[in-house]
């Protein structure tokens, strides 16, 4: 089996733990206090990479938790990507400085397309396309408000600069009611130079099968842990390559 990878996800409000219910901050749950020794849970359970989310950035349009990035980056051996709040250059310094590997931006690219460029051309692979979708539009500032773009329309306005990107059905995060495979292979297929990684809907082992057998090659997850639905341990197991 080819290496797939499962991405365990920590969403940051208040220096805390917590998930959103379809992208809306008044249905947050907290999960753990501890968004460090929760990283290293996952790093004990074999995980190599974290995605890390500021929604509290993502609101405010700069980030708001990099103190807690740094103290994940330093403290444990993962891979970060973070995101939430890169919306100008020096804001993405300050997310790679505090130690992240990869920055994921998102509104920047709809909203000044031309900055994302350079900064494209400038960090390269260390910079991640995040796409989160309403409706099959693109939203942004936090999934506050939407454009009229689709996720085909942003990757083809990039021409092949895109090494990564993070695509999330919003109506699917946080319910645990599974992925839209068709879609996410599709996209996969469409742009087969940027990798597609799925996010939003994972809720079993099953959903993460699929994904395997429709060709994509990485995953993020997040509420199926927290509501111990995934056995992360056996998955990086399985998954290994």
């Amino acid at each position: 089996m080819s290496r797939f990878n499962i991405i365990p996800a920590i969403d940051l409000i208040g220096g805390q733990c917590v998930r959103l219910t379809q992208g809306d901050y008044d249905q947050k749950k907290v999960y753990s206090s501890d968004p460090v020794e929760m990283a290293r849970e996952f790093e004990a359970a074999g995980a190599k990479r974290l995605h890390l989310v500021d929604l509290e950035g993502a609101k405010a349009s700069q980030p708001k938790n990099l103190a807690v990035l740094e103290a994940i980056a330093s403290g444990t051996g993962l891979t970060v990507e973070f995101g939430g709040g890169i919306k100008s250059e020096d804001s993405l310094k300050s997310v790679l400085d505090a130690g992240a590997a990869y920055a994921i931006c998102g509104s920047v690219a709809v909203a000044q397309p031309d900055a994302f460029r350079g900064w494209l051309e400038k960090y390269g692979e260390r910079i991640i396309l995040g796409l989160d979708l309403k409706n099959g539009l693109v939203a942004t500032h936090g999934w506050l408000q939407t454009s009229e773009a689709t996720a085909s329309d942003v990757l083809y306005a990039f021409g092949g600069l895109v090494r990564q990107a993070i695509v999330t059905e919003i109506s699917h995060d946080g319910m645990l009611q599974g992925v839209d495979a068709d879609f996410y292979s599709s996209i996969q297929v469409q742009f087969p130079d940027t990798e597609i990684v799925v996010s939003g809907g994972v809720s079993c082992a099953g959903d993460i099968r699929v994904l395997y057998d429709r060709g994509l090659k990485s995953v993020i997850v997040g509420k199926a842990i927290y509501e111990g639905r995934l056995n992360l341990k056996e998955l990086f197991e399985e998954y290994a390559g």
